[in-house]
């Protein structure tokens, strides 16, 4: 089993890109989705996205991850 994060990306540069995980921005690798492109949600692994997401499947994802964050503080 895995866990992967939904991101934006924000910036391509060759295979790399800089992903936004709400707020956080870090380096990914593209090798594995070479297909995206600024503005495109990717869902990433261990530093690399593993597929492209529809955007309204991304948010929601991260909206549920909100919740869990919010549950655990009370």
């Amino acid at each position: 089993m895995c866990l992967g994060i939904p991101g934006k990306i924000v910036a391509i540069t060759g295979d790399l890109a800089e992903v936004d995980f709400s707020g956080v921005a870090r380096e990914v690798s593209l090798l594995l989705c070479p297909e995206v492109h600024e503005g495109d949600y990717v869902l990433v692994h261990v530093g690399f996205a593993i597929q492209r997401l529809d955007e309204r499947e991304a948010l929601e994802t991260l909206e549920l991850f909100r919740e869990m964050e919010r549950s655990w503080d009370e």
